[in-house]
């Protein structure tokens, strides 16, 4: 039963999947069990299990997959960093996700996530990290507490290049952050916070932002305003642009009844105001106007939310458990096969819900049978 389950699940994955582990060199060096199979099993115990390296390697020589030490276990999830991220790569690319001119620009996706340690006592962490466009590489992350000075959510927690473009979400759209980008001479697209950013016109007067997205009354509709927010420096003001688009109504019924909860479960009473914000998408913007329309700016931070979709999933389905610390390559490994596990896992969950009653793709797996 755990061949017949093993090849099974191998049809979900990239058809060249054997083959990346030979250009990747991920079997290099390895004296016994050099095998695409038992190595992508052993690394999956510990990756999509939840297992440590110790409780992993004994799981693997039970099953007579791999007889090894949890040293050499790790030693293998560092030489796997780049087939895990090939992995990753060629199951993005059977999404269909396209990223057209983002080739042309050095463009980040920047985000954040807690972590725990095992056990009752783990610690817990926050994962800073960020993700290139369009190779979608792990180009840096870091770890810090989940508490205290210099943890949270910022663009200071990242080194930035000059002439970069970065994308995050709300958490990041903080003033602190954006003018650190700024004095960076980098260019940023943050989902707005209306709390925590002070808006000005060009006529240095408080931007009317509830009355200018309340003119938005058709679904899809998009406009854009200039707007401005102080810089690091008295008298300084960076120059931004507004970029709105108004959600469906079955979006807006959806971000309501979010925030109703959100409000019963704190016992709060939601601001009117909050609840005409909830339905738009709101960008603020430092991308040059000559070359991106407003249009383009919503249809790169949409790139970013199908992205975040899957490190939902990431961060959901993958369990963000024990998260080795001992250096970076091991860590990046393991970041990427966390998303590859995740990535699988979607795809079964959409061919189960949609395809078949048995729940996979007769032709697939009959066509990796004979590749095999």
């Amino acid at each position: 039963m755990i061949d017949e389950d093993w090849k099974l699940l191998t049809s979900f994955f990239p058809a060249n999947w054997k083959d990346l582990a030979a250009t990747t060199n991920a079997l290099k060096g390895l004296r016994k069990d050099k095998s695409e199979d038992a190595m992508l099993r052993t690394l999956l115990i510990h990756l999509a299990g939840g297992f440590s390296l110790r409780e992993t390697v004994v799981r693997a020589r039970q099953a007579q997959m791999a007889d090894l030490s949890d040293v050499a276990l790790l030693k293998r999830l560092r030489k796997s960093s780049e087939w895990l991220h090939q992995l990753c790569l060629a199951m993005f690319a059977e999404r269909g996700l396209e990223f057209d001119r983002c080739e042309q620009f050095h463009c980040r996706l920047l985000d954040a996530t807690n972590v725990r340690e095992p056990g009752k006592t783990g610690s817990l962490w926050r994962i800073h990290y960020s993700v290139q466009i369009p190779s979608l590489s792990c180009d840096f992350f870091r770890l810090t507490a989940t508490k205290g000075k210099g943890t949270g959510e910022s663009f200071k927690q990242f080194p930035i290049k000059e002439g970069e473009y970065l994308i995050a979400d709300r958490g990041y759209s903080l003033m602190s952050g954006i003018q650190y980008v700024d004095s960076k001479n980098a260019y940023l697209t943050v989902r707005l916070n209306t709390q925590t950013v002070l808006l000005f016109d060009e006529q240095g007067q408080s931007f009317p932002l509830l009355k200018s997205v309340r003119s938005i009354k058709t679904a899809g509709a998009i406009k854009w305003w200039p707007a401005f927010i102080p810089g690091a420096d008295k008298g300084d003001r960076i120059r931004g642009r507004i970029c709105v688009i108004r959600k469906t109504e079955e979006a807006i019924r959806a971000s309501h009844k979010r925030l109703k909860h959100i409000a019963d479960r704190k016992q709060q009473v939601t601001k009117k105001e909050t609840l005409v914000y909830a339905k738009y998408v709101i960008l603020f913007t430092t991308f040059p106007e000559d070359e991106f329309s407003a249009c383009e700016v919503l249809e790169w931070y949409r790139i970013r939310w199908q992205i975040e979709l899957v490190f939902k999933r990431f961060k959901q389905i993958a369990q963000l458990g024990h998260l080795p610390k001992h250096d970076d390559e091991s860590a990046k490994a393991w970041l990427y096969g966390k998303l590859f596990v995740a990535l699988v896992t979607e795809k079964l969950i959409g061919y189960a819900e949609s395809i078949s009653p048995w729940g996979y793709d007769v032709g697939q797996l009959a066509a990796a049978k004979s590749l095999a």
